[in-house]
């Protein structure tokens, strides 16, 4: 298996079950969206099969959160173009803020909720209770912090000598 297909076989075949998130993860976005104060924060939540991060379980675990390219925000409404995030496979949702604190998603989150399995929302004060994990039809659900370690990601540690034998 040459070095591309090595990347991308591990997520083609993992869980599609979404079964926890990184606390390293939950605290970026929640850090994330209190340093946007009082603008709202969004952001791409990306995944990993966890039994690569070393649990006896099948599924998916949160473990990277993404800035989205060109967002614009507000103290109402965060917006970014879909066609800037990076289209992988490893992408499971969205994350944004809520700068008045309100834990439910309102008709314009739902709209967006389409894209992805969960969707956080994240409120002030940005405390480590201050969020709610929805599903693509915006019902809550519940999402456990795991404590993992995650690998730092080498996704571009490849020459193009790498990729023009990955063509041959």
């Amino acid at each position: 298996m040459g070095l591309l297909g090595s990347f991308l076989k591990p997520n083609l075949f993992r869980s599609s079950a979404v079964i926890g998130i990184a606390d390293d993860a939950i605290r970026l976005a929640l850090g994330a969206s209190e340093d946007a104060h009082p603008n709202e924060y969004m952001g791409q939540l990306r995944g990993q099969d966890a039994r690569t991060l070393g649990l006896d379980r099948d599924g998916t675990v949160i473990t990277d959160v993404l800035l989205a390219p060109g967002t614009k925000t507000s103290p109402t409404s965060a917006e970014f173009k879909p066609t800037y995030m990076p289209n992988d496979l490893s992408g499971v949702g969205s994350v944004h803020s809520h700068p008045n604190g309100v834990l439910r998603p309102s008709d314009a989150d739902l709209a967006t909720f389409g894209r992805g399995q969960v969707h956080i929302i994240v409120g002030a004060p940005y405390g480590r209770a201050d969020w709610q994990a929805f599903d693509r039809e915006g019902r809550p659900i519940d999402l456990d912090v795991l404590d993992v370690e995650v690998p730092d990601e080498q996704f571009f540690d490849f020459t193009q000598a790498d990729i023009d034998g990955e063509l041959r």
